[in-house]
Formats: C-alpha cells, structure tokens, sequence
C-alpha cells in the first residue's frame, strides 16, 4: 500500500491492489469519470477471464476514488514480446487534476515492474504520459488496430524487451468485444 499527499497537502491517498470487495466501488468510479457502463464492463470481463494483471485502487478516507488496471498485450507473430497494456485509468470527477490519475500510474507501472512485465503500452493523452517517461509508440515501430498514432504509447520497464523491427500490439480479445 502507498499513502501520501497531494500536491496541496490536503488529501490523504493509498493506493493498494484492488481485492473483490472492491467491485462495485470500481464500476461506479468507471461510470462517474466516463459518463457511461463500458469502460467498467470492459473491466469486468478482463477480471473474470483472469486477465488483470495488474489491478491497483486508489482511495481517499476508506472510499475508492480512482482504479488503474494492465491486462496482457503481446506482438503480433512473436510470442516472446509480452507486456501489458494499461487501461482504463478513472478518477472521479471531484478528485481528477490532484495527482491521484499520476499516483496510481506510478504505482501500477512499480507493480508491473516487480511483477517482470518487460513493457506498457497505453493509448492516452501524450503530454499527460510523456512526464511519466513513455514515448511515442510508432518511434519504436509499434503500431495498433485503432489506427491512432499520438495517443499510441510505450514504456519500456526493461531494456531491449521490445522487438527491433516492431509490429503490431495485440490487446485481449476482451477490447473488442466491448466497445471502449
């Protein structure tokens, strides 16, 4: 668990892993912060297929706040390049632009290191990801089925863990099945 303080001293945050209690509380920060179901769905079906591999809340007084999960993503035809990708990431409205979204990256990006995940991929705002050291994804040679070029993202977590000539991130099948 991390606790700390905001950057105006005045909320008390911990961030800790995410436990099944936690479910509901999840689904109402994914709709709060999204204005709709299927973010939270998405969520729900990554957990119950085993796919979360890294599942992080963030809470503020005992009440869940904000979520971040990573769920496995590999590249296409090469089985030996597997990383995670991180989504979604909500915070509710009321403690959005207060370090808990940053916060909660950190501590999933820790945990996915510890956890011997070699890469992240994220499909974000880049100014928001480029202060936590991610680069552009198409500068390594990555590419995604969403056609997005920008908001495409990469860290690499361990040095030389993607492939020199790139290729194509694959996401859970999950992805697809929900419209996100």
């Amino acid at each position: 668990m991390i606790r700390g303080n905001d950057r105006a001293g005045a909320l008390a945050l911990s961030i800790r892993p995410e436990q099944p209690e936690d479910t509901g509380a999840v689904r109402k920060v994914h709709r709060a912060a999204f204005g709709r179901g299927d973010k939270a769905r998405l969520v729900d079906q990554l957990r119950a297929r085993g796919k979360a591999l890294v599942s992080l809340v963030a809470e503020v007084d005992g009440k869940v706040v904000g979520h971040i999960l990573f769920s496995p993503v590999s590249i296409e035809g090469n089985t030996a390049f597997r990383g995670a990708g991180m989504a979604p990431l909500p915070v509710l409205p009321a403690f959005q632009r207060r370090g808990v979204g940053t916060r909660l990256t950190q501590a999933g990006l820790a945990a996915c290191r510890a956890a011997g995940l070699p890469f992240v991929v994220v499909l974000g705002e880049p100014d928001f990801y480029r202060r936590l050291e991610f680069q552009k994804a198409s500068a390594r040679g990555l590419r995604n089925d969403y056609g997005v070029d920008d908001p495409f993202m990469v860290l690499e977590l361990r040095s030389a863990s993607l492939p020199q000539g790139g290729g194509l991130v694959e996401y859970a099948p999950e992805f697809a099945e929900v419209e996100v």
